[in-house]
């Protein structure tokens, strides 16, 4: 039954929203009612010939035929099927871990993982990893501790927000089940990633003063082989270091985690400047890197990871040169297993303009762009998403949650497309100038609009289950979502059996 007025539709988007351990959390999403809050001209771009191909697709793709061969089934006997875990990633990044300020906060952020999400991305961020040089933030020490945090009025103030310590967070999502990511080995970024140590304590004193004359602005209108006359013995080292950094991580963690971002946002680099041979490399973002830093960073994280883990590529720009890259990388003998696409909408006005029709991530525009990247013939991992609500009110967190519905669902009706990871969970968590409406979860913890309707998706409409009556004959088949899935029934002796299987495939079963 449709919503006769917009005023119905906000006061149910804003009823009080309840932790989703107490209240179903579909009660809070209903897309017949709350799909007024956006325009006719966005449905004439989110239109019914769109819907019937992202459905064909998601068929085409993410589902497979099982077949279940049980010899000792009793006549008429039911066989339960449940899919207990997908083979499509739904990710988040995990960086505000225990730092919430609430054991119950934190608890509902923990359980998040687990239950929507089946992946985190763990924070290996050089600068607040490793603060002081030769001592990485693996151990959880007591300004880690949820103590620690539910004890500070500003913990936005501290210089180790959301960059918890690694080790815990591994455990964590080991007990969970929950496939790990790491992010990031490698990045150019000098806010978020280069330590000002490695100026401060690698390069001679001579040439540390002389690169304290010039501005990062300064140093972008230098060529690489000009920087590297100003620091030459700096540059013997820089390499070194950064290779350090990833064997000691390989070291620590082998195989825990699954995937590594071995390199972040380095294609406006790559083409003049970082395959150069020159000994270092004059980042787009003002930072001195080694020479060739991300074919070194690749070969490196090969030889001493093992074989299983997937090494990935990331970066914003989704363009041709980014495909390039990739291609020239591969070619060059790099291991890359996964190419990651980010997606943040970080301007909350972007909202209202969607709403409203204004093209922007249109289907269209998705699958031009997920088709052109396929052509590296790699895994896609919409790697970081950010949509945030144009404002904080009912309206405003159903217009979000709408926005994500649909593109969760188109991204995961792609052919070569293997995940999707959210990127900040909870508003007014993310990085400083980043917006605070961006989360599915409210400052204090609770589910908003966009965590129902993605809830919906991943553990009601995308996840299978249902009963099978035995005919005596003929194997038992059914079609399913990809994943792996428990069987139970009882045998002609009244005993209950399990088992387990992944569907990956037609024809896969037990």
């Amino acid at each position: 039954m449709k919503i006769k007025t917009l005023t119905a539709l906000l006061i149910m988007a804003g009823s009080t929203l309840l932790n989703a351990q107490t209240k179903s959390p579909v009660q809070d999403w209903n897309f017949d009612q709350m799909k007024d809050v956006m325009s006719p001209a966005y449905w004439k771009i989110w239109n019914k010939d769109v819907q019937n191909k992202i459905d064909k697709d998601i068929d085409k793709n993410r589902m497979a035929n099982a077949t279940l061969n049980i010899s000792d089934l009793p006549p008429d006997e039911q066989v339960t099927v449940e899919q207990i875990n997908h083979e499509f990633i739904f990710g988040a990044n995990i960086f505000n871990f225990n730092q919430l300020g609430t054991f119950e906060r934190n608890k509902r952020y923990r359980d998040a993982f687990g239950t929507l999400f089946n992946s985190a991305s763990v924070p290996f961020y050089w600068k607040k990893f490793e603060m002081e040089p030769n001592r990485p933030r693996f151990r959880e020490e007591y300004w880690d501790t949820e103590e620690y945090w539910n004890n500070l009025k500003d913990p936005k103030s501290q210089e180790h927000w959301r960059r918890p310590s690694t080790d815990a967070i591994v455990k964590y999502g080991e007990s969970r089940g929950i496939r790990l990511h790491g992010h990031t080995l490698t990045w150019g970024h000098s806010r978020w990633q280069h330590p000002e140590w490695l100026v401060e304590k690698f390069a001679p004193q001579a040439e540390k003063e002389h690169l304290s004359k010039f501005t990062r602005e300064d140093l972008k209108k230098l060529s690489n082989k000009e920087v590297a006359e100003i620091a030459p013995e700096y540059a013997k080292l820089l390499n070194g270091l950064y290779e350090k950094r990833i064997e000691e991580i390989a070291a620590h963690y082998g195989g825990r985690l699954s995937s590594w971002d071995v390199v972040n946002e380095s294609s406006q680099d790559y083409f003049g400047n970082a395959q150069t041979g020159d000994p270092l490399t004059n980042s787009t973002y003002g930072v001195i890197m080694p020479g060739d830093y991300t074919l070194h960073s690749f070969k490196k994280a090969e030889q001493v990871f093992p074989k299983e883990v997937k090494l990935n590529i990331n970066d914003w720009k989704n363009n041709q040169n980014y495909l390039n890259q990739i291609n020239d990388l591969i070619a060059k003998g790099a291991k890359i297993d996964i190419e990651g696409s980010q997606m943040h909408m970080f301007d909350p006005k972007r909202g209202d303009e969607i709403a409203a029709g204004k093209e922007w991530e249109t289907p269209k525009m998705v699958w031009d762009k997920m088709e052109m990247l396929s052509k590296a013939n790699r895994p896609i991992h919409i790697s970081e998403v950010t949509l945030t609500a144009p404002s904080d009110d009912a309206r405003g967190r159903a217009v979000q949650a709408m926005v994500a519905y649909n593109l969760y669902r188109l991204w995961f009706s792609i052919d070569k497309m293997m995940g999707v990871t959210w990127w900040n969970l909870v508003d007014d968590c993310g990085a400083p100038g980043e917006p605070t409406n961006s989360g599915i979860f409210t400052r204090n913890m609770n589910p908003k609009t966009a965590y129902y309707a993605l809830n919906d998706l991943v553990n009601n409409q995308w996840k299978t289950r249902l009963s099978i009556q035995a005919d005596g004959s003929k194997p038992l088949t059914f079609r399913g979502f990809k994943g792996k899935y428990r069987v139970t029934w009882k045998d002609k002796s009244g005993e209950s059996k399990e088992a387990i299987f992944e569907l990956k495939k037609d024809g896969d079963g037990i």
